[in-house]
Parts: C-alpha cells; sequence; structure tokens
C-alpha cells in the first residue's frame, strides 16, 4: 500500500499507541506549536473507527505521526509491528497519510515531566500518554525544521520511515 502525498501543511496529530489506551498531541495548521490533546481509552473496532474518523474532522488531521517503538540498537520490536497494523488500519478508515518517529524514550521523559505535579496514579495513567504524543510530534516537527535549515529532506526516508506496505 502506497500513501497519499505527504501535506506540506495542515495539523498534524502525534499519536503514542497502546493496546489499552491511546495518547493523541496536535499541531497548529502551519505546525508551529504542538500540544497534548486527548487520550483515548480504546473500545471496540467500531468505536475505535468513529472517534478516530470524528477526531480526523474536527481537528481537520492533514497527518499523522506515529510513534515507532524501537529496540535501543534502532531494531524494531513486536510492538513496532502492532503500530505498523495501527497504522494501516488508521490510513484505511481515515485516509490520511501516516508517517512514523522514532519514539524510543518518550514514555520515560514524560514520566519525567509529570513526576512534579504528584498526579494520583490514575490522573497520571490518563494523562501520560498524551504527553507522550505530544514529544513524539514534537520531536518530529523539530526534525522536520531541522532538515529543513540545513538543506536535507524535510520527510526523512530512514528504514522506519518505510511506507506500512515494507513491512
Amino acid at each position: 500500500m502506497v500513501y497519499g502525498d505527504w501535506p506540506e501543511t495542515g495539523r498534524l496529530a502525534g499519536v503514542d499507541y497502546g493496546t489499552v489506551r491511546i495518547g493523541i498531541a496536535i499541531c497548529d495548521p502551519s505546525r508551529t506549536w504542538a500540544g497534548p490533546l486527548d487520550t483515548y481509552n480504546r473500545k471496540t473496532e467500531p468505536q475505535d473507527r468513529d472517534y478516530f474518523q470524528k477526531l480526523c474532522e474536527r481537528e481537520n488531521v492533514a497527518g499523522w505521526v506515529l510513534g515507532l517503538p524501537l529496540h535501543c540498537d534502532g531494531q524494531e520490536s513486536q510492538k513496532s509491528v502492532e503500530v505498523r497494523d495501527f497504522a494501516q488500519w488508521l490510513f484505511h478508515y481515515t485516509s490520511v497519510p501516516v508517517r512514523f518517529f522514532d519514539e524510543r524514550f518518550t514514555s520515560a521523559l514524560a514520566n519525567r515531566i509529570l513526576a512534579p505535579a504528584e498526579l494520583s496514579r490514575n490522573k497520571k495513567k490518563k494523562t501520560i500518554d498524551r504527553v507522550a504524543a505530544h514529544l513524539i510530534l514534537e520531536g518530529y516537527l523539530e526534525m522536520v525544521r531541522y532538515n529543513a535549515q540545513h538543506g536535507e529532506n524535510a520527510t526523512p526516508s530512514e528504514s522506519w520511515q518505510k511506507p506500512i506496505g515494507d513491512v
């Protein structure tokens, strides 16, 4: 399967995939700033589909940036396969292009960011995924800005950036 063209402008949604919860972040149309948006608790497949379709419409999502969990050596993990399957599902039901971004250590960093807040365990579980999604999206936006400033391809072509069908 080949993705549609990656949009040069428009809002991107960052996604921290989980089998129970999915963290979501969003950026502005000019891709200047990003922030945490929501933590979605997965339900049934039709409810999940409805949620993401409505999210696309409500937030005018032009592209998805999914965190791809890699091992420390850069190799893909079993969770990477799940994320790629979810990306294919997401693209199929929203028709919005998907890119991957290395998410190593984002959950650990999100935990460190939230530590001073002294949140209850339940509140922290609801917050950490959207903060991780924010870190994924912000990291992606920073990489694109850096590449553009240094005359490199704005959308990277690392091995983990390959299209869904090439898993």
